[in-house]
């Protein structure tokens, strides 16, 4: 057998050096790649961890449900419906979020004091928030006739679901509840929100004067803002036109902002949102991560705020309650299933909110 001549030695052993330097490399290479990966991928997975740690979840809110709306088909088919409820509940204990140590609902106990529907569009370039007044005069399964805000305190959130369900042929998706001390901590935790007042008014159930102006606003006094209804001239439907206001200021001022400038901060949104709302177990941190970052490219001018059509108020024996157009409110439930809202609200101005609240 021939020996390799030294000149071919060395060869060989120059190409196996720059072989293993090129192996060395290309791992190098995929380490530099991989770690940052795995890193962010663990962080993730953390966050996601504790975010599903702090969640105060309501089980069984669709469990039983049927004869339930469908769902869109066709171009709005991957709309989403959020049903929002502020409730009234009187206990010395949080019932929402996550120090909630009381039950969200108890019967009798409490109802939904702010009631509003948000749809999300198929796109995610577009939104409505939709307030149904809680004394809207309605049928409640297994009840008859009241107002819309019983259904809470009769069956808890899923005869609520149920109820908007029936009277909207609207499909909800997700549930999210917030108590009074929920609010409060949720507007603090962002930072507080800057309202302008357009006139001088005084809340003579709180003895409270609200001076005409922009004013910055904490917990406290956002949910003393939100909840008046003495010296309002249109009493609780003003009360909900301030709530909308305040909604909508939140999102233009934090939350639409915050995702603009960057999608990392959608973490810091989703741990507020999560420490501080109670929502059905059937909605998860990944869901609601997804979601929210399907959201950056929304803008406040393209979310639309209203509320369902009215025929006026009236009496219904002893209780005052609101009167709901049925045939015009089914169009703008249709509109909203169909993500045309926006249209819809060209031929019916009277049901958004007006730019200036009392």
């Amino acid at each position: 057998m021939l020996m390799p001549s030294p000149q071919r030695r060395r060869r060989d052993r120059r190409y196996r050096r720059k072989r293993r330097t090129w192996r060395t490399f290309v791992a190098a290479l995929i380490a530099l790649v991989m770690v940052p990966v795995v890193i962010t991928g663990g962080v993730a997975l953390y966050l996601e961890h504790r975010l599903t740690g702090q969640i105060n979840r309501i089980d069984d809110v669709f469990t039983g449900l049927s004869s339930r709306p469908a769902k869109p088909t066709g171009a709005a088919a991957s709309g989403v419906n959020v049903l929002l409820l502020g409730t009234d509940r009187r206990s010395d204990a949080p019932t929402t979020g996550e120090d909630a140590t009381a039950p969200t609902w108890l019967p009798g106990a409490q109802r939904s004091d702010a009631i509003m529907i948000l749809h999300i569009d198929s796109d995610r370039r577009g939104a409505s928030v939709v307030s149904i007044p809680r004394d809207s005069w309605v049928p409640i399964p297994g009840h008859g006739m009241g107002k819309i805000n019983a259904a809470f305190s009769y069956g808890g959130p899923s005869l609520a679901v149920r109820t908007v369900e029936q009277l909207t042929d609207v499909r909800i998706d997700h549930l999210a509840v917030v108590d009074w001390d929920g609010f409060r901590r949720l507007t603090d935790a962002l930072g507080g929100v800057t309202l302008d007042i357009p006139e001088t008014v005084h809340d003579s159930y709180r003895d409270i004067t609200w001076t005409a102006g922009r004013q910055r606003l904490d917990g406290d006094q956002a949910l003393d803002y939100v909840g008046q209804r003495a010296g309002l001239p249109g009493g609780d439907l003003d009360r909900i036109h301030r709530q909308q206001y305040f909604l909508r200021t939140l999102l233009d001022d934090t939350l639409t902002q915050e995702l603009v400038r960057s999608p990392k901060k959608a973490y810091r949104i989703l741990d507020v949102l999560t420490r501080n709302l109670s929502i059905d177990s059937e909605w998860s941190v990944s869901g609601m991560r997804s979601l929210l970052l399907s959201l950056r490219h929304l803008r406040s001018a393209d979310i639309e705020y209203l509320t369902v059509p009215l025929t006026g108020t009236g009496m219904e024996g002893s209780q005052s309650v609101v009167h709901l157009d049925a045939r015009r409110g089914q169009q703008m439930w249709d509109a909203l299933d169909d993500d045309e809202v926006s249209d819809w609200l060209l031929t019916h101005q009277d049901s958004a909110v007006p730019v200036k609240v009392s």
